[in-house]
């Protein structure tokens, strides 16, 4: 790690607090010293997750919902809509040009891809934390008893939708650090943890160097989770996305067994019929493993970090995949869109769409 040249060590490290703030329990610490030592290994969890922030007036940058874009576009995308939602707000209580300002905003992130923007005296900004997962002679860690989930009631019904970012809402202080113990440990530990020269492409190595110099401090994100399949003696995530809570893992998973198992593998009945009852019992006993057809899953708890320097949270890299323009970005040597109907689906695609339907009926009911 580069040392900084900045002779003020305030900014190595970072404070996490939230609007309704809670101590942590002596189980989660508990928990958390003994996750050293079945899972002793810390690996990249796959690419970087991005969300949005703003400055807060009295210092720190507070976090808005859904931390999950796997891009930063995704981001700004999350952070237009945001501006627009605070546009209706002011027009609601009468302030016609603060809402104009916001609009304006939002236009232009829709049709540039900006990582920070001004309005007014507000500052918001395109946030990165790196993924990280800890590994033991089992493999991958699973989610602690004191990792917050969704209700019983939540599992494998109602809707499709995640739940709750546990992230929305906290505030990064660049200046000030409470993350002790266990926490405290782990976040020096993937502080110190850079994309290896040759294992990565050179440029993600050289921004993954430049960032422990400008960011040198560190806050760790609630974690996350994901679902995962032991191939070969190796582990694989299902997705490169994660959940908000072990809940919402376990519930995509079920979505995997029910639709896309069967969809890709192109199952009979009767082999659909094996994959539907492992999606049942994972409904049922919100296990963290379970076995199907020969195959192995778990749920995976994934933890998130972002790095922090002198002028607050770090934001996109360059050598960041960001793959989709912004919506509105126009490219004059893009044809004009074709207005005429799609096509209709073949066949393969009405399977999937069916399989679909089929599963978010079944929740609907439940």
């Amino acid at each position: 790690m580069n040392p900084s040249t900045d002779d003020d060590p305030s900014h190595r490290t970072g404070r996490l607090t939230a609007a309704e703030e809670e101590p942590l329990t002596a189980l989660a610490d508990i928990e958390a010293w003994k996750a050293r030592k079945h899972y002793p290994s810390t690996l990249f969890a796959g690419g970087p997750v991005f969300g949005a922030a703003h400055e807060r007036p009295d210092g720190g940058w507070e976090l808005h919902p859904y931390f999950a874009g796997l891009a930063p576009q995704d981001a700004r995308d999350g952070l237009a809509a945001h501006l627009r939602l605070l546009a209706r707000s002011a027009t609601d209580r009468g302030d016609d040009g603060a809402a104009a300002e916001y609009l304006a905003a939002a236009g232009r992130l829709d049709r540039e891809p900006l990582d920070a923007i001004r309005v007014g005296a507000e500052r918001f900004r395109v946030v990165r934390a790196e993924r990280f997962i800890r590994m033991g002679p089992d493999g991958p860690e699973p989610p602690r008893r004191s990792d917050p989930d969704a209700g019983a009631g939540h599992r494998g019904s109602g809707d499709l939708h995640a739940s709750d970012d546990p992230a929305a809402g906290l505030v990064i202080h660049p200046a000030e650090a409470t993350q002790d113990g266990a926490a405290g440990v782990l976040r020096v530990e993937l502080l110190a943890a850079l994309r290896k020269k040759g294992t990565v492409p050179r440029e993600v190595h050289e921004d993954s160097r430049l960032a422990a110099g400008s960011h040198p401090g560190g806050v760790l994100l609630p974690a996350t989770f994901m679902a995962a399949e032991r191939e070969g003696g190796r582990w694989r995530p299902h997705s490169t996305g994660t959940a908000a809570t072990p809940g919402d893992a376990r519930d995509g998973l079920a979505l995997h067994l029910r639709v896309m198992v069967p969809w890709q593998q192109d199952l009979t009945v009767a082999e659909r019929e094996v994959y539907k009852r492992a999606a049942d019992r994972l409904d049922e006993q919100h296990c963290d493993e379970l076995a199907v057809a020969g195959r192995h899953f778990r749920i995976v708890r994934v933890e998130r970090l972002v790095r922090v320097g002198p002028e607050g949270p770090e934001g996109p890299r360059p050598s960041d995949a960001d793959p989709v323009p912004p919506p509105l970005a126009h490219d004059p040597a893009a044809p004009d869109e074709d207005d005429s109907p799609p096509p209709e689906p073949d066949e393969r695609t009405r399977r999937f769409l069916a399989l679909f339907e089929e599963e978010r009926t079944r929740r609907t009911r439940l």
